[in-house]
């Protein structure tokens, strides 16, 4: 996107130094195949605050190249994204081939030179201004571009890959250490195995997380959404995005925290206890693993959490006791499970932390410390939550960068 901005902007000789045999892999195999291009967010304040890391930094840089502006800067380069009902929008092919195709033909379009298996190994500010490149290549076809190169500015977008990182520091620029976010939990080995597969929505889940040091403070993190349980713990929506703004104190904690799983579906004891009411009622004679409180309510939850009460589900809805109503009403209001670490995959999307955006003037991308060098992307102490927003800051943060670039 930097490449691309800055060349239609009217850059002459814009070069893109790609390490692997093929670009934009981290594009191909985004949301299943399909990439999650952007998300349905058009107004900037309420885009930034879907970043735990930028959300008040980020509203300038939206206000200028927010998701309306996504939308419209590939349907003018030949591609149409849809919209889904939670608002994701994707490509109208449903493949992620099809952004790849449009950003490479947009490349090629403009003048940008690709070159692949060329890697940058190092960076040095020359005296006169511009920069010294370093390159490594593979493969024999590319032996002749080993030599030094020199460039009058410099973009670096490499993720969280720590080659960014490490050029970052060459010339000048801190880290925030990086820690994993946008990841799945696991729980201790009792809880919840035996409802693996079953998607709830809405739950609401909080963490407690415990202080970092004596005399601190519990940090508490909520969310609502739809909750997966699988066979090691939870994933979905809602503890990927709580994992996301509790990602540095779940880190510290070395991830063994509590959590509470509220499975009422939005009902405070009141509205529970009416139900219950009402089920004793109407439903007397029925047993309680045939009739359950409230039709959403998934029926193995239900019998999990008899189970885990005491209460035998054969007992008619008459006969449960006082006792028995308050031990379910408590669980469905907030049962307590053990957070064990993350998920066993190592498949956290994208990482918290990064170069420090004080360091960088965020209309501009460039560097505070280091004249002519742009950071974007997820080499920045930027993250968002799933649905489309870290791709959303890589196009504003690349489109930023390549329209400095055609000021100089």
């Amino acid at each position: 996107m930097a490449a691309i901005a800055a060349a239609e902007a009217g850059v002459r000789d814009v070069h893109i130094l790609e390490a692997t045999p093929e670009p934009l892999h981290k594009v191909l195999i985004s949301g299943g195949g399909r990439c999650n291009v952007t998300h349905a967010c058009w107004d900037p304040r309420a885009l930034a605050g879907h970043y735990p890391r930028g959300t008040r930094a980020l509203r300038g840089p939206f206000s200028r190249f927010a998701a309306g502006d996504a939308v419209g800067w590939f349907d003018d380069h030949g591609l149409e994204l849809v919209q889904e009902a939670d608002g994701r929008m994707f490509p109208r092919a449903n493949r992620s081939t099809a952004v790849i195709e449009v950003l490479r033909r947009a490349a090629a379009n403009a003048g940008v030179t690709l070159h692949t298996g060329v890697a940058l190994k190092d960076a040095a500010v020359l005296p006169e201004g511009g920069f010294r490149l370093g390159l490594r290549v593979s493969g024999a076809e590319h032996a002749a571009c080993s030599a030094p190169i020199t460039c009058q500015r410099l973009v670096l977008a490499t993720g969280s890959h720590p080659s960014g990182r490490r050029l970052a520091a060459q010339l000048g620029h801190g880290l925030v250490p990086p820690v994993p976010s946008l990841f799945t939990l696991a729980l201790a080995k009792e809880s919840l195995g035996e409802l693996a597969g079953l998607v709830v929505d809405p739950v609401e889940l909080e963490l407690q997380v415990p202080p970092a040091e004596a005399g601190g403070l519990v940090e508490r993190f909520r969310q609502v959404g739809p909750l997966l349980i699988t066979h090691w713990g939870m994933s979905g929506p809602a503890t990927l995005r709580l994992t996301a703004f509790a990602a540095r104190a779940l880190h510290a904690a070395s991830y063994k925290v509590e959590l509470t799983v509220r499975w009422s579906g939005g009902k405070d004891r009141a509205q529970l206890d009416a139900l219950f009411t009402e089920a004793r009622r109407e439903q007397a004679r029925r047993q309680l693993a045939n009739w359950r409180p409230w039709p959403e309510l998934p029926r193995r939850l239900w019998l999990y959490l008899l189970a885990q009460a005491g209460v035998d589900p054969s007992l008619r809805w008459a006969d449960l006791s006082k006792a028995g109503q308050r031990q379910l009403v408590d669980a469905l209001l907030g049962s307590r499970y053990r957070v064990s670490g993350r998920g066993p995959f190592g498949e956290e999307f994208v990482t918290a932390g990064g170069i420090p955006l004080g360091e960088v003037n965020l209309a501009t991308m460039e560097s505070r410390h280091c004249p002519g060098l742009h950071l974007v992307g997820e080499l920045l102490d930027v993250d968002g939550i799933t649905g489309g927003f870290n791709f959303q800051h890589c196009w504003t943060s690349g489109w930023l960068a390549g329209q400095a670039l055609a000021t100089i």
